[in-house]
């Protein structure tokens, strides 16, 4: 084998857009780049570029494989809050499950066939409900990106804790509030939850919020009259 992953003399090794998603998925989404995946399958990055443009699309492809993993499972019972809350957490444990997922997610969504299923199943959930299309897509990329933005902030977490030094770091923090007069006692009686927990906690409230400005059968425009009103009310005008 050459230093550079291809064969030494004849024909270089063809691969497939099959094994270069799978070559993907082994590598994962948070290391993921052309060079890895070429390593993987023992192949130049020359070869991968016959079949993928570029980093974008090679992520778009391992990326949307790993989305496609996702089945929303939904409860024609379940009230908007319920319902909401319900998609939100699949799609924030899901991510939480797949390192880089998350980061994959933010850049743009939805990017690709797996995106798109996701956002127009939940779309038409929405619609059941009483939702106008385009006020039920506002409503689901909301709660999607509020999703995704908490399984970004656990992946960020897990990652800090694993780092040496975390432990002293961490308490370095908790003393310097405690030892503040204000801030220490009212850490004192902060109830102890989990990192999971407290998502859930931010993402129901974040939830009512969104429930409370966008009700089914408003339109569009008037959720953002109604939004736009409130915030330039607090912060004293449009900025």
């Amino acid at each position: 084998m050459a230093a550079g992953g291809g064969r030494r003399g004849g024909r270089p090794r063809v691969v497939t857009v099959e094994e270069i998603v799978r070559a993907g998925r082994e590598v994962g989404l948070a290391d993921l780049t052309v060079a890895a995946v070429a390593a993987r399958l023992g192949v130049s990055p020359a070869a991968l570029y016959r079949h993928v443009a570029g980093r974008w699309e090679l992520e778009r492809l391992v990326g949307e494989s790993v989305l496609g993993g996702l089945d929303l499972v939904e409860d024609p019972a379940d009230g908007l809050e319920r319902h909401l809350l319900g998609f939100a957490w699949q799609l924030r444990s899901y991510t939480v499950a797949h390192p880089g997922l998350a980061s994959y997610l933010q850049a743009l969504f939805p990017r690709g066939e797996s995106g798109h299923r996701l956002l127009a199943t939940e779309v038409a959930a929405l619609r059941r409900r009483g939702y106008a299309a385009d006020a039920a897509m506002v409503l689901a990329g909301a709660v999607a990106t509020l999703a995704i933005a908490q399984a970004a902030a656990e992946e960020r977490e897990a990652a800090a804790f694993g780092r040496p030094g975390y432990a002293e770091q961490r308490r370095d923090a908790v003393d310097r509030i405690a030892a503040d007069p204000d801030l220490g006692a009212a850490h004192t009686g902060l109830p102890q939850v989990s990192f999971g927990e407290f998502s859930r906690l931010l993402l129901t409230a974040s939830i009512r919020g969104l429930l409370a400005a966008a009700p089914p059968g408003r339109p569009v425009a008037g959720i953002v009259a109604a939004l736009t009103s409130d915030a330039e009310s607090d912060l004293g005008g449009p900025q």
